[in-house]
């Protein structure tokens, strides 16, 4: 049996000078990974995975099929599909745009399929995640470094208050890049607080 070749999508990136936003759920949804997980899915997925855009922060944008991942939740995962009440762009770079600091293709469009399987890509990030963050907390987290209450906590440590008991650590997915290693002691003390820890 001859395999049949991976569809071809009827778009370039637009632009050859700058970043372009282009709407979400027209070519392709896209599904928006937080650093702290992005790398490790990237890594799991190998060879599997289609085009990915990475943004300044490190978070890292895959291209899949319209309507494919709908209704799907994962911690420091979000679905960009079309909406029926409101667009949604996503920032694409210029196809030659495959090396940082800013915005670029971090597996480039001529690496092979533009589109990664969803299944294979939730697969890949249901795995990562559950390895590297483990259970879920409960409900919502004060961030230790903005102080802001978070829907998706990040634990990165312990607080040990002497005769009092201590605590969990959290911080937002934002913030998580100051704490390269889950379980370190921070590296940076709350707004406001003095020496840390």
């Amino acid at each position: 049996m001859i395999a049949e070749p991976e569809p071809v999508l009827p778009w370039t990136p637009p632009n050859t000078e700058d970043v372009e936003p282009l709407p979400v759920g027209r070519w392709w949804d896209a599904v928006r990974v937080a650093p702290t997980v992005a790398g490790r899915a990237l890594g799991a997925l190998g060879e599997a995975s289609g085009a990915v855009i990475q943004d300044i922060y490190g978070t890292l944008y895959w291209l899949v099929a319209v309507g494919s991942v709908r209704d799907r939740r994962l911690r420091h995962v979000r679905v960009l599909p079309a909406l029926a009440d409101e667009s949604t762009y996503l920032g694409v770079p210029p196809a030659s745009w495959t090396e940082g600091p800013g915005p670029h293709w971090r597996v480039p469009l001529t690496h092979g399929p533009c589109l990664t399987d969803a299944e294979a890509l939730w697969t890949a990030l249901t795995e990562v995640v559950r390895a590297g963050l483990g259970g879920v907390p409960e409900g919502r987290q004060l961030c230790y470094r903005c102080q802001l209450p978070t829907d998706e906590p990040i634990i990165v440590g312990d607080e040990h208050g002497g005769s009092v008991g201590g605590g969990t650590i959290y911080v937002c997915a934002q913030h998580a890049s100051y704490y390269p290693e889950h379980g370190r002691i921070p590296l940076f003390p709350a707004r406001g607080q003095g020496g840390g820890i």
